[in-house]
């Protein structure tokens, strides 16, 4: 087997992931046990059986562990959304690009819950995160653009993003404060289908 055969690097990234999954459990598990300000970088690697350089070769900084990747987030939305067909409408294509997240979510459903819980807990971390999300946001509008064959100054790219966003947020808060029961990727399908029938009044007949 070469330095380059698949096998060996699949190994590899597999490892590297799980060494990145670890320490972020141990982040959170911490922090939410003791608090954000008496948790060190030292005792989570110690808690991941990893040193502290390690620590540094997958995260920044402890908060950067807490939040996890929204970099990776964004690319895992982005490709999923390029992946949709071009003739699918818009909110259907990024309802589509969302679902693949939703089942990353829900596949990690502990430590997922968890990382909402702890990063709502401190306004540093919730803006951290604010920030992150900010970011996909103005990308996946560029996407929308080019997709409709709108420019990215148009209205409606970021009046559809901005709509499938709450969507999606939507989802998450209600399968959150149900502890995590029931379908992730139900509760979104109801919020798009919600959202495309145009939010009629459930009061009226």
């Amino acid at each position: 087997m070469t330095p380059d055969d698949p096998t060996r690097l699949g190994r590899r990234d597999r490892k590297k992931r799980q060494t990145r999954a670890a320490l972020a459990a141990a982040a959170l598990r911490l922090v939410a046990e003791r608090g954000l300000d008496q948790v060190t970088v030292e005792e989570i690697s110690e808690a991941a059986d990893v040193s502290s350089r390690t620590f540094f070769n997958y995260f920044p900084s402890k908060d950067d562990a807490l939040v996890g990747d929204t970099d990776a987030d964004r690319d895992t939305v982005l490709r999923a959304l390029a992946a949709v067909p071009a003739e699918q409408p818009a909110l259907e294509a990024l309802r589509r690009a969302f679902a693949e997240v939703v089942t990353e979510v829900q596949g990690d459903a502990e430590l997922s819950l968890l990382r909402m819980r702890v990063v709502t807990q401190y306004p540093v971390l919730l803006a951290r995160l604010i920030s992150g999300n900010a970011v996909t946001e103005r990308a996946l509008v560029e996407a929308t653009a080019v997709r409709t064959g709108l420019p990215p100054e148009h209205g409606y790219p970021a009046l559809v993003v901005a709509v499938a966003g709450a969507a999606l947020r939507t989802a998450l808060i209600r399968w959150a404060t149900g502890g995590g029961a029931g379908s992730l990727t139900a509760l979104l399908d109801e919020a798009f289908t919600a959202v495309a029938a145009g939010l009629p009044d459930p009061r009226t007949p």
